[in-house]
């Protein structure tokens, strides 16, 4: 899997999963230099709080396409340590 934004690979991983439609990849496939963080929260029932960070590329960023859960929910154990990919990050196999 890749994820490509601004047409650059942003992520790469051979491990990824689907949950509520998102695309989740491991926390550490994501380039590290291209995040920032957001104060953007939110909170999902099943989930639980999520923060948020933005890639950093060049401006404008795209502003909370990384969605880090702080996953405290069982019905989430599946994608722990990972991240959701968002905000017209396109996702291919």
């Amino acid at each position: 899997m890749k994820a490509i934004w601004k047409g650059a690979v942003r992520a790469e991983s051979d491990d990824k999963g689907i949950a509520a439609g998102n695309h989740y990849v491991p926390r550490a496939s994501v380039k590290a230099k291209f995040l920032t963080p957001s104060d953007t929260t939110t909170f999902c029932s099943w989930k639980g709080a999520a923060s948020y960070e933005s890639l950093s590329v060049d401006r404008p960023s795209n502003r909370d396409a990384v969605w880090p859960c702080a996953l405290r929910k069982d019905a989430a154990k599946r994608i722990r340590g990972r991240v959701a990919l968002c905000n017209g990050v396109k996702v291919t196999d």
